[in-house]
């Protein structure tokens, strides 16, 4: 009975079993061939085009030649590992490009790929976020996993046919000789004899390598400083008595300043400031910097601007701070003003701002003491930032203050930004609340129109509301340096933008003016398409050398 209920079945199952392991073995060979691949494909935009890549050659060859289970799993899965490896680094390769405009190191990008995860984690919420990134390891070892596994399937693939097999897999590799030697292309213009794991993998290697030369000399240079001891009753005499603040702007880049849609708003505000701001006394002068970065990064724009070396990569940066290079904060400091630091982006101890920067005194997140809700990664507004520098610092009248204060209001995603209320009714900052109720949430995948139109909302906001301030409380002897940090990403700058950001002093002192009528710029509160541009490790030893009596 159970021979005969048993039997009928077999016939059906067995094509079907076969059908299924051929289909099975098919995606293996597929996938063992096709994942080398995707480095290329991310690194070139050339999708996964037909090419023949080396290391699945390579790793064919090592398990067909040693037969031995142990490593066979062990170069399967090793395979898997690094092919995964190589994908992940084109991905960050590929993100890096696209916001800050360089390639990934991974010997000093961990800092910036941290705060790309915070950002995530503003526009998606702290319960979204880390289950993305467990959701991104998961799939990075399951991609392992599965790698490894088509291996040992094509390698028993081979086996199976024996010296067919393995005669298969030589002709794979002599293949592949003969068209690397010969320089094959595929249409796309990509090699057809691929070895994109290797190249992605050794070129991180080899940057490694050859950025030490460079941090080095780098190193000597900072050394080899100017203003080194160099504090005097001279320096910086032509700003006896005044309060002399540089204000960063987060994302205020040449693009702000273009006139383009839907950038003609930000202009809109600019000028509509300055003619209330010049029937008012004050003046200004305009141009622009080359920053070190673009797109992000912006401790490296705050570093260089202030010390006078170019610092463009974490790793200088790093060895900035523990050298005993002279910044513009502690020159102030040394020279008798009281020197302050606003920045709501930190919200841990820094002691760095004390130890290298000089500050006497940083207002960071928890000392603006703000009690309203977050905006994103720029989750203190602008105007309860410059509200609460003044009443802190800048209306107190027992010396004067040397600022640094950064502005993240303009800080991607751009959204939701902060609409100015009345500034007396700034209050904790709770007034905000019915604003953010309000304000479209940002996007994962928002569209490239609405980006660009977000950043002009957020720039709107943030530079309206610095001019409104000066506007508003009209601070006695006030020397304001309002400079970018670097340009937003191509999304919205575009894929031909420079480095350079705005910069301008204003001042109701005309003789302010005169001390850098020298310098070229241009009058007024934004600077023309043909306003002088400077490298802004420039400006240090030219802002001091022109605020100085004698040499």
């Amino acid at each position: 009975m159970t021979a005969q209920g048993v039997a009928p079945t077999l016939p059906a199952r067995r094509p079907q079993a076969r059908t299924r392991e051929l289909v099975v073995t098919a995606l293996a060979w597929v996938t063992v061939f096709g994942a080398p691949l995707i480095p290329g494909a991310l690194d070139a935009g050339t999708g996964l085009a037909a090419r023949l890549p080396v290391e699945a050659i390579l790793v064919l060859l090592l398990v067909v030649a040693v037969p031995v289970g142990a490593f066979r799993r062990v170069a399967a899965y090793a395979f898997g590992a690094v092919t995964v490896l190589a994908a992940l680094v084109a991905l960050l390769d590929l993100s890096f490009r696209g916001t800050i405009d360089r390639g990934f190191a991974a010997t000093e990008d961990w800092r910036a790929v941290v705060n790309a995860y915070k950002v995530v984690q503003d526009v998606v919420g702290p319960i979204t976020a880390p289950l993305l990134a467990a959701v991104v390891i998961a799939l990075a070892v399951a991609a392992v996993a599965v790698v490894g596994r088509c291996v040992l399937r094509c390698a028993r693939s081979v086996t199976h046919f024996g010296a067919r097999g393995r005669m298969a897999v030589a002709a794979a590799a002599t293949a592949w000789v003969i068209l690397s030697v010969v320089g094959a292309q595929h249409p796309t213009g990509a090699a057809v004899a691929a070895a994109d794991v290797t190249t992605t993998l050794v070129g991180e290697a080899v940057q490694a390598v050859e950025s030490i030369p460079e941090q080095e000399a780098f190193e000597r240079a900072v050394q080899d400083d100017t203003l080194a001891g160099a504090a005097s009753d001279e320096l910086l005499a032509g700003l006896r008595g005044k309060d002399v603040v540089v204000a960063f702007v987060e994302s205020y880049g040449e693009v702000a300043v273009s006139g383009a849609e839907p950038m003609a708003g930000i202009t809109r505000v600019i000028d509509d400031s300055a003619e209330r701001l010049a029937a008012e006394g004050y003046l200004a002068q305009s141009a622009f910097l080359t920053s070190p970065t673009f797109g992000g990064v912006s401790w490296l724009a705050h570093g260089t601007l202030q010390s006078g070396a170019w610092v463009d990569t974490q790793q200088k940066y790093d060895a900035l701070l523990s050298s005993d290079r002279m910044t513009l904060s502690r020159l102030f400091g040394d020279t008798g003003w009281r020197t302050v630091t606003v920045n709501p982006a930190h919200t841990e101890p820094w002691p760095e701002g004390e130890a290298f920067y000089g500050f006497d005194r940083m207002l960071d997140e928890q000392e603006l003491a703000y009690d309203g809700p977050a905006f994103g990664f720029g989750r203190v507004p602008d105007q309860f930032t410059w509200q609460r520098f003044f009443d802190e610092e800048l209306s107190r009248d027992d010396a004067p203050i040397m600022a640094e204060v950064s502005l993240v209001s303009a800080h991607t995603p751009w959204t939701p930004t902060p609409r100015l209320v009345p500034w007396s009714d700034l209050g904790d900052g709770s007034i905000f609340a019915d604003q953010l109720d309000n304000s479209p949430a940002a996007s994962l995948w928002p569209d490239e129109q609405r980006i660009r139109a977000d950043y002009a909302v957020a720039m709107q906001y943030s530079l309206g509301a610095t001019l409104s301030f000066v506007e508003t409380y009209d601070p006695d002897d006030l020397v304001l340096v309002l400079v970018g940090d670097h340009q937003p990403s191509r999304v919205v700058s575009g894929p031909d933008a420079d480095n350079d950001v705005p910069i301008t002093i204003v001042s109701k002192d005309p003789a302010v003016f005169e001390r850098i009528e020298a310098w070229g710029w241009d009058a007024g509160f934004r600077p023309s398409v043909d306003a002088p541009a400077w490298r802004m490790d420039a400006f240090r030893d030219q802002f001091v050398d022109a605020f100085s009596d004698g040499p």
